[in-house]
């Protein structure tokens, strides 16, 4: 199985204005084909990374599905944005940006 966490870091580092700020986890999914990725950062930069009507976060989205299709796993990706706000942080608050983006691989073609 690919490495996810690694695969989109090489991705998203080039996007990012603060690449120490990143942090992108994997947690399990609800099913074993399901690969749920957490990808935190700071406000501006998760504004970059889902783009002007998610045109970045589809991107990844179409990679990342290609990196699956490439190792021929039946897996459905799941990357979620969430953001900081630095100042709110050091107060003990956190605003969250949430762009829940969904891979189902063959299920478009008619399952």
């Amino acid at each position: 199985m690919p490495d996810y966490e690694k695969i989109v870091h090489g991705l998203i580092d080039p996007i990012v204005e603060n690449k120490d700020a990143i942090m992108v986890r994997e947690i399990p999914g609800r099913s074993p084909r399901d690969i749920n990725l957490i990808i935190v950062s700071e406000d501006r930069d998760t504004a970059r990374l889902i783009g002007r009507k998610g045109s970045v976060a589809n991107a990844l989205r179409e990679a990342i599905g290609i990196a699956a299709k490439a190792e021929n796993s039946n897996v459905r990706v799941h990357l979620k944005f969430e953001s900081f706000d630095e100042k709110s942080s050091d107060e003990g608050e956190s605003s969250s940006f949430v762009d829940e983006v969904i891979l189902e691989e063959s299920e478009a073609e008619g399952e």
